[in-house]
């Protein structure tokens, strides 16, 4: 009877998932359900319920490929059109922020590991270059991070001047370097190790140093310091 009736209103409320969520947890609910509850509404032939089902299909029920998924990738999915894309979009890119929030909490970057683990979860799931940079103190503490430049699935660039301009506001003693590579390829290009030189060596004449220069993908990380090219 219930898989008949498009409208979760009308389930029992032990089984409606905003409901269930609040009367057990959010641990209790399946990944459909979750993204039901994001979703709000479903139309006349599917419930909420069903187009989450669907869209979870869609990424073979692999909650990282879904993380992938841009809002425009969504809205494919009939049933979501650009309220409820851009509602999983920020959902989404709120799970990520908080899975990194803690290395920004730690008091001292202490090895090529900590700072790649959170680039990776931030940045590895875009499909185009991102080129970040950590403003670290004397201390080593990351005081800033920013992204200097998006680029395409190719490239990006990175001007040095405006790294060492935003070094200055920032007080910085040190810089982390880094962006991902969406084809999945660890390898540094010839581009990337002389962009890394020059930002290097425009540091160096404001007595800062580049620490290192991370690039990450869904297969890891490269560090330019682990690598001794630094």
């Amino acid at each position: 009877m219930q898989a008949q009736n498009h409208s979760i209103k009308s389930w029992a409320k032990a089984d409606r998932p905003r409901e269930k969520l609040l009367s057990k947890s959010p641990m209790h609910l399946s990944d459909a359900e979750l993204l039901s509850i994001l979703l709000v509404t479903g139309y006349s032939k599917q419930t909420a319920l069903d187009i989450a089902r669907d869209l979870l299909a869609r990424c073979a029920n692999n909650l990282f490929e879904l993380g992938r998924m841009s809002a425009y990738d969504l809205m494919k999915i009939k049933g979501i059109g650009y309220a409820k894309a851009v509602t999983i979009t920020a959902a989404l890119e709120l799970g990520r922020r908080r899975q990194t929030a803690r290395v920004m909490e730690q008091p001292v970057v202490s090895g090529s590991a900590d700072v790649a683990n959170h680039l990776r979860q931030l940045y590895q799931d875009h499909h185009q270059e991102v080129f970040v940079v950590l403003f670290l103190n004397r201390a080593n503490m990351i005081r800033h991070q920013e992204v200097i430049s998006l680029g395409g699935i190719a490239g990006t660039v990175a001007d040095p001047r405006i790294i060492m301009k935003k070094a200055i506001e920032q007080e910085a003693s040190s810089l982390i370097l880094s962006h991902n590579h969406p084809s999945g390829n660890l390898k540094p290009s010839r581009a990337d190790e002389d962009l890394t030189q020059r930002i290097a060596q425009a540091a160096r004449l404001l007595d800062i140093r580049v620490i290192d220069h991370i690039i990450v993908s869904q297969q890891g990380y490269f560090s330019f310091a682990d690598e001794g090219l630094l």
